[in-house]
């Protein structure tokens, strides 16, 4: 947390947000931080939205100077890891709940405190995740 801290400039929810969904996907996907994956963004254009993808960076190695990470347009935060090895790909939105406590935080004071309370919580709690497998033969296996 404090190389994140001292990489993006200060705490936000975003940014521990960020932090959470890379380390998840890299577990979830079984994939290697760095390389052989690639991270879509919908949602996350402007501040304080955007904040998450330094943790994303951060969290799952992929950059945009490596070319693995994109920013997309889109009504909600969405974020695709894919793995390019393993044919998984894993979706993941913010949870409704999580949703309101985010704009709940009007002052920095409270966005700190948000993100202190969000470093601690479950992701089940803040996300929804959706995993999908592919098959050699381009038949498609789901799980969780």
């Amino acid at each position: 947390m404090r190389e994140a801290i001292k990489f993006h400039g200060h705490l936000g929810p975003y940014l521990v947000l960020g932090l959470l969904a890379g380390e998840t996907a890299l577990k979830k996907i079984k994939c290697k931080k760095y390389f052989g994956l690639d991270v879509k963004v919908w949602g996350a254009k402007e501040k304080p939205k955007s904040c998450l993808i330094d943790g994303l960076q951060l969290s799952s190695g992929a950059t945009y100077g490596k070319g693995n990470i994109k920013k997309l347009n889109g009504p909600a935060i969405k974020i695709e890891f894919s793995h390019r090895e393993k044919r998984a790909r894993l979706n993941l939105k913010l949870s409704d709940k999580l949703i309101k406590k985010l704009q709940q935080a009007k002052t920095h004071q409270q966005s700190e405190l948000l993100a202190e309370e969000l470093y601690r919580a479950n992701f089940k709690e803040l996300f929804s995740l959706q995993l999908k497998t592919y098959l050699p033969a381009g038949r498609q296996a789901t799980g969780d």
